[in-house]
Parts: C-alpha cells; sequence; structure tokens
C-alpha cells in the first residue's frame, strides 16, 4: 500500500499513513468476517460473505461505481453500500501506487438490493462536493455480428457459429424490413458465459475472420436497461415488431381491437415496429398472450410489454445509461439499406461515403462527463472538424451534414397555429438551398410541438428521414436502437 493516503472521513484532509490505512481495512475484516485478497489489478472484498452458501447472485445484482475518490478505500466505501442491502462482493479496482483508479463493482445478494443501490447512491455526494455516480452492471455474454450474408437463416448462423467459437447458447436474427425472407446482416449470439463470449470476441475481433466468404464485423451487444418489477407492472403498451412496412396503424389497431373492441386506445407505428396502446392494463397483457407469434399480412409479430424510458434521460444519460429500442421515446430514421443497431454506446462503422455523400445518421459514441482539471490543454476547433458520430440532436447532424456535402446551411421557417383548447402549436419548414430546385423544395413535418425545440427537432428529423430516401445513402437510428431479449 502506498506510504501516504488521504483520510477523507467526514470531509477531513488529514494525511494517512499506510500503516494507517492497512489498519483501517483489517479493522473493517475483523467487523465483518468478510475476506480481502488484491489481484490482477484489483481488490476483492467477499465473493463469498462468510456463511454463503450456493451459486453465486444471479446477473442483474452488481452495479458499477463511478467517480470514487482515488484516495479512498474499503473501510469507508463499504458501510455506505451496505445501507442498501446485504454486499456479496466488493470490487475496488487499484493502481500500482496503492491509489484506486476511481470505480468499483458491488455486487449484492438480490436484484432488488442492487436497484436501491442506484436509486440510493447514484449522484451521492461521498465527500464535500464528490458526487459518485452508480449503475447497473451486467456480465456480457453476446456478441453484435455483422456484415452477415442477409440470405442466411438462423439455423445455418447457429452451426456456423457454433463451429468457430465454444460456449454458443444461442443466435437471435431479426428479418429485413422490407424483405422477411432475408435477415437484417447482422445477428446477436449468445453464449454461456462472459468469458465464453470474451474469448470468441477475442478469436474474431482482429477483422480478418471470414464467414462464408464475408469479412465479418464483431463487438460486444450492450443489453438494454433493466425496468424495475413495480415501474413494469403499470405498463400498458405493446411493443410489436417485425411488422410488414406496409402495415398501417389502421390495421394494427383493428387486429389488435379484435380479441376486445375498443381495448385500444391508440397505435403509434415506426417503420416495422409499433407501439400500441391500450386503455386498461389488463387488456394490454390479455392481447400480448393472444397476439404474439399471430400474423399480420403476412408477417409473424412479436409482442411484448413495451419499456417505459425517461424522457430527460433519453437526451441527458449519465455513465453507461441505456435506451431500450421498445421505447416510445425513441424516434427511428427510415433507411433504404438495414442499419445495424449493434449496441447503445457504439455502432459498427459504416462508410463515411456512399455515392459522393456522407450519410445523415452517425454511429453513436459513449455519453457521458469526464472531470475538467485545473491546467488541462484546450485547443479551440471547429464543430465540422468533428465526427459524425459526436452529435445527438438531429438539428446539428443536419448542419453536418449539409457542410460535409459542401451544401450551404439549412433555413428554418418558423410557423404557428391555435389548438381547440388554445394552445399555441409550432412546427419548422426547412429549406435546404442545394436541393430546393430538386424534387422536393422543403421539408415539413406532419406533427405540431407546443415548445419551440421539440419543433426544430422534430423538423430535423424529419427532413433526414427524407434526405436518406432521396439520396439513396445509409442512416442508423440516432436514437440508439440496440438489441432486445
Amino acid at each position: 500500500m502506498n506510504e501516504e493516503n488521504i483520510d477523507g472521513t467526514n470531509g477531513c484532509s488529514k494525511v494517512r499513513t499506510g500503516t494507517q490505512n492497512e489498519a483501517a481495512l483489517l479493522a473493517l475484516m475483523e467487523k465483518t468476517g468478510y475476506n480481502m485478497v488484491q489481484e490482477n489489478g484489483q481488490r476483492k472484498f467477499g465473493g463469498p460473505p462468510p456463511g454463503w452458501e450456493g451459486p453465486p447472485p444471479p446477473r442483474g445484482c452488481e452495479v458499477f461505481v463511478g467517480k470514487i475518490p482515488r484516495d479512498m478505500y474499503e473501510d469507508e466505501l463499504v458501510p455506505v453500500f451496505e445501507r442498501a442491502g446485504k454486499i456479496y462482493e466488493f470490487r475496488l479496482m487499484m493502481e500500482f501506487s496503492g491509489e484506486n483508479r476511481g470505480y468499483a463493482f458491488v455486487m449484492y445478494t438480490t436484484k432488488e438490493e442492487a436497484q436501491l443501490a442506484i436509486r440510493i447512491l447514484n449522484n451521492y455526494e461521498i465527500r464535500p462536493g464528490k458526487f459518485i455516480g452508480v449503475c447497473v452492471s451486467l456480465d456480457n455474454c453476446r456478441l453484435f455480428i455483422g456484415a452477415i450474408p442477409k440470405e442466411k437463416k438462423k439455423e445455418e448462423i447457429l452451426d456456423e457459429m457454433k463451429k468457430v467459437t465454444e460456449g454458443v447458447v444461442d443466435v437471435i436474427v431479426y428479418p429485413s424490413a422490407t424483405d422477411k425472407t432475408k435477415n437484417r446482416g447482422f445477428a446477436f449470439v449468445e453464449y454461456e458465459s462472459h468469458r465464453a463470449a470474451a474469448m470468441a470476441r477475442r478469436k474474431l475481433i482482429p477483422g480478418t475472420f471470414q464467414l462464408w466468404g464475408h469479412t465479418i464485423q464483431v463487438d460486444w451487444a450492450d443489453p438494454e436497461k433493466e425496468v424495475d418489477e413495480e415501474t413494469m407492472q403499470r405498463v400498458k403498451v405493446l411493443y410489436v415488431r417485425n411488422l410488414m412496412i406496409s402495415t398501417t396503424e389502421e390495421t394494427i389497431k383493428a387486429e389488435f381491437n379484435k380479441f376486445k373492441p375498443g381495448a385500444v386506445e391508440r397505435v403509434k407505428k415506426l417503420r416495422d415496429y409499433a407501439f400500441v396502446h391500450f386503455f386498461n392494463r389488463e387488456d394490454a397483457v390479455a392481447a400480448m398472450s393472444v397476439m404474439n407469434g399471430k400474423c399480420i399480412d403476412g408477417a409473424s409479430i412479436e409482442v411484448t410489454l413495451a419499456k417505459p424510458v425517461n424522457k430527460e434521460n433519453t437526451w441527458r444519460q449519465h455513465l453507461n445509461g441505456q435506451i431500450s429500442p421498445n421505447s416510445e421515446n425513441l424516434i427511428v430514421f427510415a433507411n433504404k439499406e438495414e442499419s445495424h443497431p449493434k449496441t447503445l454506446g457504439k455502432l459498427p462503422t459504416l462508410p463515411a461515403r456512399l455515392n459522393g455523400q456522407h450519410s445523415p445518421s452517425p454511429p453513436e459514441v459513449e455519453r457521458c462527463t469526464y472531470p475538467f482539471y485545473p491546467g488541462t490543454k484546450l485547443t479551440p476547433i471547429s464543430m465540422y472538424s468533428l465526427k459524425s458520430n459526436h452529435f445527438n440532436s438531429a438539428v446539428m447532424h443536419l448542419d453536418y451534414y449539409c457542410n460535409k456535402n459542401n451544401w450551404a446551411p439549412p433555413e428554418y421557417y418558423l410557423y404557428s397555429t391555435t389548438s381547440q383548447d388554445g394552445k399555441v402549436l409550432l412546427v419548422y419548414k426547412i429549406v435546404i438551398p442545394a436541393i430546393a430546385n430538386g424534387s422536393q423544395s422543403y421539408f415539413m413535418p406532419d406533427k405540431l410541438c407546443t415548445t419551440l425545440e421539440d419543433a426544430k427537432e422534430l423538423a430535423a428529423q424529419f427532413t433526414l428521414l427524407h434526405l436518406d430516401r432521396e439520396h439513396n445513402l445509409f442512416s442508423l437510428d440516432l436514437c440508439r436502437r440496440i438489441w432486445r431479449k
């Protein structure tokens, strides 16, 4: 251990010697009965705890803790996290110097305890002015495999992955939105353990591995955000996927109303999936069991409960927050070629240009904050020198897209009307001067908004959608479409 560490208990800044630090940790072990061992750059407290019998806790019981002060150790951290429940294992990442690396993993004995830790300790002020971040941590057992020939069936992909990697449990393949006989050019491979998935990724990741003569893309598939059971018990919206693009909202509503006329409040369809809103939860649950696997317009549909996502958090994610595709907060950009929704924070790289033009929709990057230390060197840059994946707003991305194609900036024209109940409703018309004399002189969505920001964002999204269709460009879902179980 370091000879000197800062003791931050109660906000003090006393120098704590290595001997004092060791004594504090020994006192913690004596008090709790837990063992502690340091290996492979991490210090493990517990795992299992005293008297534990049976297998380790299941997936979903571990949380990730970030922004830990570098001079804070288990004797201070463990009591804080014990407030949420019994700790199975506490893993603090360590530097060679003896300081911690600023993050840790805490495994509880139940999922409920882990969820409670997130609720009460995320953004917790662990020292004056020092706030930690806490979010769910999952051992990932799933890989994203891209650039798969679209004519390959699930059985063929499963057999091939079992031949080249070990521990394959299942593959998830989604049919094309435009041709249900083909896949979307990617699949998710589920492995029996995180280690098996990691070994497979290590074997396939160099980028030279081929399946059926195609060089495949390989990376982790990030799991969707888990929603607590209490919230899910209130959901009365169904998520319906694998629809035909030609299927209308009216058809979907009529089909879901068949089992109980008048049960459906409304339907919102986006490309090949939809959200069906019910007046009552009981009707939604009953319809889910009746309609799952049914055919609508020749397509066998999948029906699940939609997972709610906090609307503010869809644009203000902290740490590694995630957004699920079966949330209606997502706005999806349609595309002529199938996109690759690999992960929340990352998407496989697509060509920067196609047919001489830049794609309007970017792959996502990790969204988080980093400490800004005094003396950090800053370099002035232009936003146009960045890559497209640095933009999350459709408004910013449209401006970037125009600049990269040597077009003049988009022009926004604001219009308003008044609703029947007296609300002022807003809509933007967008003109792209470079193509104003073409097939479409302006772009205007068919929805009105109550706020200026929403109206502008919606107009930009609508414009990107139509630019994609007219110019035959690849696009990706700007709002993080990820795999779903």
